[in-house]
């Protein structure tokens, strides 16, 4: 069975953070790898995203983008092939039908609704992306499509927590170089290194952005190895690939 995890604050609206609990694929990427830039094989990746859809609105279509860690969001009216995917990190709907879905392997997936408005968004939030304005961009696309800051809700799925997350202090440093009160989201690590809370940071850019409901489901990816796909440990394990596992939302008809 597909495990989808629900943020309470986000209502009403269709959504659900899948791990790689269920699905058709084997070896490191047992479980439900929804990838398409793994190499795991692609009729197992494509059973995998059909069992992800149907678990969260069967007969809907499941829509995603070539993620390359930018702070670009899309617009999303109608289906996208998956051979045609555009390069951005983020999209917004007001279609219902969509399955918006975003991949992630520790990096921050977000879930945006303005349910009165009927406008949806999704965000793939790595430290790039965030610290370029992902969140802040797809609430942008959302507000041209008729909604409002004020009414959107944000939901901060699994990612890696600050516990796992250990960077160097010149990583550090160009968040400080950003806005110095990032300082907050790094705690002391061994020497040379600090560890770094992003969903924290995320969640900050979000409220600094004027969002007022803020959900964090706060699930480390990297520490639960059979709920989830961790790059970072997959690294550390000396695997040869990993997974990716999907977060999505979508609007009733």
């Amino acid at each position: 069975m597909v495990e989808l995890l629900r943020a309470a604050g986000l209502g009403d609206v269709l959504h659900g953070f899948a791990g790689r609990r269920g699905g058709v694929s084997t070896g490191v990427h047992a479980g439900l790898n929804v990838g398409l830039g793994s190499e795991d094989e692609r009729d197992a990746v494509l059973r995998n995203r059909d069992l992800a859809r149907d678990a969260l609105l069967p007969g809907a279509t499941l829509v995603t983008v070539h993620q390359v860690h930018s702070p670009d969001a899309v617009t999303v009216t109608a289906p996208i092939a998956a051979d045609e995917r555009p390069a951005a990190d983020a999209m917004v709907t007001n279609r219902s039908g969509l399955i918006l879905g975003i991949l992630t392997a520790d990096c921050v997936p977000v879930l945006f609704a303005d349910a009165s408005a009927g406008v949806i968004g999704a965000a793939h939030a790595g430290w790039k992306g965030a610290l370029g304005g992902v969140t802040d961009r797809t609430i942008g696309a959302m507000e041209a499509l008729g909604a409002g800051r004020d009414r959107i809700a944000c939901a901060i799925g699994p990612c890696i927590g600050r516990s796992s997350y250990e960077v160097t202090l010149d990583f550090a440093e160009r968040f400080a170089a950003a806005d110095a009160e990032n300082d907050r989201f790094f705690s002391a690590g061994r020497e040379g290194h600090c560890q770094f809370d992003i969903a924290a940071y995320v969640a900050a850019r979000l409220a600094g952005a004027g969002i007022g409901q803020i959900e964090l489901l706060d699930e480390d990816t990297y520490s639960q190895p059979d709920r989830f796909y961790s790059y970072r440990r997959s690294c550390h394990r000396g695997e040869a690939d990993y997974g990716r596992q999907i977060s999505m939302i979508a609007l009733r008809d």
